[in-house]
């Protein structure tokens, strides 16, 4: 990460100014030192930025009124580090935390809690760490109801053993029986994998309003082609939606399976970045070496997360190459893959969303207004493993809302390319003149039998709302007899109001207990955000 880099960088530069006053000459000497000092300043701010976060960090374990609690479960201090790194980056976007071990925590913290990320490691043949042997003793075996409480896990684990990260689903287990409800699907984390490492940071984000919060690994993007971008919603009530279409000139680029996640590298918008060169009165022309490319100094501003407003004024004089080197890349963003390979290109569905101050958000804001056509996208593909197709011919039923459409899209293709056509298709938007995404498509599916049912539900066609949930209700019976030939139920779209209703839904007409027992077997699964 470059806060650390910053910090062995002004340790280097107290080297390197004696080196050259000593070897270059008085003048020469003069101008080394003139840089040095610039930048030592610039890093100074850094480091003093840098401890002032740190310092506050020390204060977590007694934070309480109001805060998220963040509590982990470590055996080797992975889980400590990834907590504190969690708690660290909440408390930087403005969230009080408490941090805490899971021996710390009693079954009276919980009940008054309202909401808690945990990150909690398996060790041996799926124990809890030993220093959770004690809360699971405590706690697992009863507790009163958490009703109240909303959570979110990441479970650390070697999927080498059979019962790969067992004590993160045991805990995930344990808070549902008592009505807890999670923010998001547990995170399975694969010996550190940093993929799944990254879905946890961009939940954060989420759970943070949107925060930018700094990638804890420099990102390695390929990079792709913005080929087609169409408004799909125009007159709609909701925000403006896009189809968008992105390729590679690399063949071996087109690797993936339906349910996997693109994540997306974004750019500043132009007037952002000429502002920001214009307070540094810097040249955006100056070329400079940025993620291993040769590009100008405006290019790679566009993709760094400037430092907090008080540290413009450490940044004056400073080179440009090592203002791009000190400062960190900008938080990636997630959207659902909505095509196959076999379609030769990557497809997305994104909606605008709009910060608080009107501006549009980051990634968003990049996709669907500021990159021009042929612009290029940085992009990497996610394994999402806990959403991959089923392997063999069961029915499926896919369930979502909004630009949730994609994932499911890319069931839909990558089941018609196999002819399995036993499909039923559940989507809920506002209004069909406006928001029928892809109609033509789903019209084609249902002609040549892909799609054995479509159930649709507009939310904003006048009388009582109808969502997606409402619709599963509506069909409860024949719902029964799918589950019951063995169909897999997979969702996607929006965390917040569908994903609750529709997990109540299908509680309601299948029972908690089998609803619990599709997902012990891969048959109830999620991608929501």
């Amino acid at each position: 990460m470059s806060r650390p880099s910053a910090l062995v960088g002004a340790s280097w530069l107290a080297v390197a100014a004696g080196v050259a006053l000593s070897v270059l000459g008085p003048s020469r000497a003069a101008i080394a030192a003139g840089v040095v000092a610039a930048y030592a300043g610039f890093c100074g701010a850094v480091i003093a930025h840098h401890r002032q976060r740190r310092a506050r960090v020390t204060a977590l374990a007694s934070t309480t009124n109001g805060a998220t609690l963040v509590a982990y479960a470590s055996q080797t201090g992975f889980a400590e580090q990834l907590a504190l790194q969690t708690a660290t980056a909440l408390q930087g976007a403005g969230m009080p935390v408490q941090l805490l071990s899971l021996a710390d925590v009693d079954a009276r913290q919980l009940a008054a809690c309202r909401q808690a990320l945990f990150v909690v490691s398996t060790t041996g043949e799926g124990d809890a760490p030993d220093s959770a042997s004690g809360f699971a003793r405590r706690l697992l075996a009863g507790a009163d109801g958490l009703r109240e409480l909303r959570y979110g896990i990441l479970a650390l684990g070697d999927s080498s053993y059979a019962r790969f990260c067992a004590f993160g689903h045991a805990l995930d287990g344990w808070l549902q029986r008592h009505r807890a409800l999670p923010l998001f699907d547990l995170i399975e984390v694969d010996n550190g994998d940093a993929g799944a490492l990254r879905h946890w940071q961009n939940h954060l984000s989420a759970l943070s309003g949107g925060a930018e919060i700094a990638d804890w690994e420099r990102p390695r993007y390929g990079s792709w082609r913005l080929a087609q971008r169409q408004h799909l919603n125009p007159g709609s009530q909701g925000a403006p939606a896009f189809h968008l279409v992105l390729e590679s000139d690399h063949a071996d680029a087109l690797d993936w399976q339906a349910g996997d996640i693109a994540e997306i590298g974004p750019c500043h918008a132009p007037v952002e970045v000429e502002r920001l060169l214009a307070r540094l009165a810097l040249d955006g022309a100056t070329p400079v070496r940025c993620d291993t490319r040769d590009m100008t100094l405006a290019e790679a501003l566009a993709t760094r997360m400037p430092l907090p407003e008080p540290h413009f004024a450490s940044m004056q004089g400073v080179p440009p190459q090592q203002l791009v080197d000190v400062l960190s890349p900008l938080p990636h963003r997630e959207y659902s893959i909505a095509s196959v390979p076999q379609d030769e290109r990557l497809e997305l569905l994104v909606r605008q969303a709009r910060r608080d101050d009107g501006r549009l958000g980051l990634a968003s804001g990049w996709l669907t207004a500021h990159a021009t056509m042929g612009a290029r996208i940085a992009l990497r593909i996610r394994t999402n493993r806990s959403f991959h197709p089923p392997a063999d011919d069961r029915p499926l039923v896919l369930v979502g809302n909004g630009t949730g459409l994609a994932g499911l899209r890319a069931h839909l293709k990558a089941r018609a390319a196999a002819g399995r056509r036993r499909n039923w298709l559940l989507f809920g938007e506002r209004s069909a003149q406006h928001d029928a995404f892809f109609a033509d498509e789903l019209a084609a599916w249902q002609a040549d039998g892909t799609l054995q049912r479509l159930d649709l539900a507009w939310s904003r066609e006048g009388g009582a709302p109808r969502y997606v949930q409402d619709a599963l209700r509506a069909q409860a019976p024949a719902l029964r007899e799918w589950v019951a030939d063995g169909a897999a139920i997979y969702v996607c779209g929006s965390l917040q109001g569908m994903a609750g209703g529709v997990n109540e839904a299908l509680a309601e007409i299948l029972g908690e207990t089998a609803l619990r027992e599709l997902a012990d077997n891969g048959r109830y699964r999620r991608d929501v955000y």
